[in-house]
This record gives C-alpha cells, structure tokens and sequence, in this order.
C-alpha cells in the first residue's frame, strides 16, 4: 500500500504544470483582469477596434521584446535596442536620399532603397556584434556594455541628422515596406511580420536544442559549460538576432513615416525589458517565455492606453508602469514562493 501511495504521489507531481506555465497563466489572467477593470474605469475602452489596436499599435516593442526574452532567459540584458532602432533607420535614409540635395540634411548617398536597407541593417548588425565582443570576449557585464552600445548608436544617429531629422529627397519606393497593407485592410506589413516572428521564436523556443540550450546557459551556466555547450558562440547569436530585429524594426518605422528620426526608438529598450519582467522573465536568467512577454506587453499597453483615456500625464504613466512592473514582480516571487511550500 506504501509503495502503491507514493506511485500515485509521483505520478500527480508529474501531471502537475511547470513553473513557467504556471507563470504565463498567471501573467495571461492578470492581463484580462487589467483589461476588464481598465474597460469599467475608461469610456468606451472595450471596443473591438481598441482591443486590436492594443497589439497593432505596440508591434514595434512586442517584436523588440522577443530578442530581449532571449537574452534575458541566457542570463544577459541588451538594453541597446532603442539606440539601435534610431541608428537603423537613420542610416537607411541617409543611405537612400539623393545625393543632389538642397542642403546637408537633404543630402544622402542616392543608393537603391534595397541597397540602403540591407547596409542600413549591417549597421544595426554591428552593434549586435559590438555587444557579443564586449559581453563574450571581454567579459563584461552585459548591462553596463548595452546601455554603453545604446548611448554610442543614438549618438551616431544624431551626428547623421545633426540632432534633428532626415526627412526629404527620398525615392518614392521607400515608404513601400512600413505602409504596405494586406488583402486591401487596414493590418500594415510590419504587423504581420512581428506575428511571423513570434511563431517562429515560440517554435524555437518550446521546440527546437537552441531554445533549450538558452534556458540551461541561463539557469546553470556551470553545466552547460561541463556539457560541451559553446556559450561563446550561443551568446553571440543571440545579440545579432536581437540587434537585427532592432534594425529591422528601425528600417520598418523610418519607411513608414518617410524619415530618418535621432529620437526614434528612445525608451524602448525599457518598455522591452518591462514587457519581459511583467511576462515573467527572471531577471538572473533560466526561466520565462515568449508567450508571457506578449501578455505582459498587453498589459503594458493596457495601463498606458487607459492612462491616457483618462488624460493622466505622461509622468503619472511613467509611475503607473513602475508599479505594474513592482506587483508583477512581487507576485509572481510570491506564487512560486507558495507553489513550492
């Protein structure tokens, strides 16, 4: 009978649900339970359109996202995205505008929009590749490297537009990629592309040796290291992947309004790593999800988006976000913490 009641214990402790889906849960029903207070304070805050708005209005930092979970899972930040987002689609503009300009900021280099992208995103690439040099090669803390790589990428992007902006003298064909939308509706190209990328970082995720060797280079670098794991090399893939998504997503909103902007992207390196957190993403690596990230950036843009249907000033949003990310945190220390008493 002894031996009958611990199978049975054994065999319901491994029906239970992991820890990460027990967080995503979580982070899911906090998010509909923001939602739905958000939607009884707010006017006419539960609308269709407004509920897809949420998502199609935050594409740009959901995609960001992706790349900072991955990074953040390893036991790494990357907080050079923002910076990387102005520097990509500074240099695209500058790259594409013709070389017959009226003045300086009118001037580029008259290469083909492709020509300009693809080289645009080497540059954004080479950030990525500047971080994984210092991180992985050096040894620095990541933190102080990215916030070093974000400062450097912005400064770039101001010198091009000389603390300003680069918007004319462009071809016709640049705006195409950022304002292209599918099947005559109002769901734009980038939109869809941050749905592609999220499957295929979910498949890599759940799925795939690389998404697991993430979670043990973050949880237990030691046994990764006694594995045979390259951390190295791993580690460098996963700044180029997060510093080409920054880049593509700085080509995407300088297409979409025909400028190459200093000041594009700023703060959204901490909207990324907030997303992450509220998610459930472990600071110190090992645990999280790319699934939980997208609940916690709905819950970011619900918070700001009821803040500003109910005219809160920007500094009352910068609050709100604080404590959002403070209960998270909090909650979820505290839901494990008794999961496992």
């Amino acid at each position: 009978m002894t031996t009958s009641r611990k199978t049975v214990e054994t065999l319901s402790n491994d029906r239970r649900m992991s820890d990460e889906t027990f967080i995503t849960l979580l982070v899911a029903s906090a998010a509909v339970g923001v939602f739905v207070l958000a939607s009884a304070v707010v006017p006419n805050f539960f609308q269709p359109l407004n509920m897809l708005n949420l998502v199609t209005n935050n594409w740009a930092v959901i995609s960001l996202g992706i790349g900072v979970t991955f990074l953040l899972v390893s036991g790494n930040f990357d907080l050079s995205v923002g910076g990387n987002v102005a520097l990509a689609g500074v240099l695209a503009v500058w790259l594409a505008q013709s070389a017959d300009g009226a003045h300086a900021l009118s001037t580029g280099f008259g290469l083909p929009t492709t020509l300009a992208i693809l080289l645009a995103l080497c540059g954004a690439l080479a950030i990525g590749g500047l971080n994984a040099f210092f991180v992985v090669r050096l040894r620095v803390p990541s933190i102080i490297v990215t916030l070093g790589t974000m400062m450097l990428a912005r400064g770039i992007a101001r010198v091009i537009t000389q603390g300003s902006q680069r918007n004319t003298n462009l071809p016709d064909d640049f705006g195409v990629l950022g304002n292209l939308t599918l099947f005559d509706t109002a769901v734009k190209l980038p939109v869809v592309l941050m749905a592609a990328l999220l499957v295929v970082a979910i498949v890599v995720e759940k799925k795939t040796v690389f998404g697991r060797l993430t979670y043990l280079i973050g949880a237990n670098p030691v046994a990764a290291r006694l594995s045979g794991v390259d951390k190295a090399r791993h580690v460098t893939y996963l700044y180029l992947f997060s510093a080409a998504i920054a880049g593509a997503v700085g080509i995407l909103l300088a297409s979409e309004f025909k400028s190459g902007f200093s000041n594009r992207g700023m703060l959204m390196e901490f909207d990324a790593l907030v997303i992450s957190l509220l998610g459930g993403v472990a600071i110190a690596g090992g645990f999280g999800s790319v699934v939980g990230m997208v609940f916690g950036a709905l819950i970011l843009a619900v918070v700001t988006s009821a803040a500003t249907g109910l005219v809160l000033s920007p500094d009352w949003q910068f609050i709100l976000k604080a404590v959002a990310v403070f209960c998270a945190v909090t909650t979820q220390t505290w839901a494990l913490a008794r999961r496992h008493r």
